[in-house]
């Protein structure tokens, strides 16, 4: 294994715990799809930023799409507050005209002779690949301070993320502490872009979150899961993409999506293969205290030896084939 997969497996592990933990939160504040519309509204600025510094300086580019993906937050935020205009609505307006003018400073950027354009449309599906140490050093200092913010906040992100109402009625700064949080989500939207991209950035943020709550009730455990599923996502589709020879961004986002569809099915007590399990013996617990009742109120008194005519009248008394009642009758 060559330091180049190393040090892509290693970043995108990384991005991939800070997502978890972010996306956490995002998910049990209904605000996964505001990820979504950060990575879509960083475009603009992004490109921008090239503009002004002319190469493709990782530092330079953060910034740029930093402050677009933040004033799109701040637009969604003014046209909910001061229009009729439902928060779904207005992510889905800024994400589209963000998004679109994005896509037309790519086009003129690419028409332009000046050297170290090139790689900058990987930023729409990640190029994992074409990470440098510079950009893994950042991605590590984001997550530390991603980290650390949210380690002395977790009491009150928890509460503004359950009971917002009574956070305010303690006298707790709760929209300020929910632009922290927005903003948090912002900066790690906009550091993994470079590796998974404008398009599946969302998936990052919403996956490990959401796969994570089928396996808790408690938070805490459900960020130490949604961090450990993040971690997971990021290596294991980065030694997938690299066996493979597929593209890394994609890859990272298929691996979550492997996860969250086992834990769909298979998460004790709330997967649905579980919950199928809970249905049928709660239905078949149900039969057979209707049956003992039916028996009761026909005054039966030999079970093991119904004859037909108890078959007869306990099958006019229930809507059930006479295989489903000896079933329950052995049973």
């Amino acid at each position: 294994m060559t330091w180049i997969v190393v040090k892509v497996m290693i970043g995108a592990a990384i991005l991939g715990v800070v997502s978890g933990m972010v996306g956490c939160f995002a998910v049990l504040r209904r605000r996964a799809m505001v990820g979504d519309m950060i990575a879509h509204a960083a475009l603009p600025g992004l490109c921008l930023a090239f503009l002004i510094v002319g190469t493709r300086s990782y530092l330079g580019l953060f910034l740029g799409a930093l402050a677009s993906g933040v004033a799109g937050v701040c637009v969604v935020a003014l046209v909910t507050r001061w229009t009729r205009t439902k928060e779904d609505a207005a992510i889905g307006i800024v994400l589209g005209t963000f998004f679109g003018a994005g896509i037309v400073l790519l086009g003129y950027i690419q028409r332009l002779p000046a050297a170290g354009k090139a790689g900058l449309e990987s930023f729409l599906f990640g190029q994992a690949a074409l990470m440098q140490n510079a950009d893994l050093a950042l991605i590590g200092v984001v997550a530390s301070v991603a980290l650390a913010l949210f380690l002395a906040l977790y009491k009150e992100f928890m509460s503004i993320s359950f009971d917002p109402d009574f956070a305010e009625s303690q006298g707790w700064p709760t929209l300020a502490l929910d632009l922290i949080m927005m903003g948090a989500l912002a900066v790690v939207t906009i550091s993994g872009l470079p590796a998974v991209g404008v398009v599946l950035m969302a998936g990052l943020i919403i996956l490990p979150g959401a796969t994570a709550r089928f396996w808790t009730n408690r938070l805490g455990w459900m960020l130490v899961l949604s961090v450990l599923f993040g971690a997971a996502m990021g290596a294991g589709g980065t030694l997938v993409s690299q066996d493979l020879a597929l593209p890394t961004g994609p890859t990272i986002i298929l691996a979550g999506t492997v996860l969250f569809l086992f834990s769909m099915l298979f998460a004790p007590a709330r997967g649905a293969a579980f919950r199928l399990l809970a249905d049928a013996r709660l239905r078949r617990k149900t039969a057979r205290g209707n049956l003992l009742r039916t028996l009761y109120e026909l005054n039966e008194t030999k079970l093991p030896e119904l004859a037909d005519a108890s078959n007869a009248a306990v099958l006019s008394h229930r809507a059930w084939t006479l295989k489903t009642l000896r079933r329950l009758a052995r049973s």
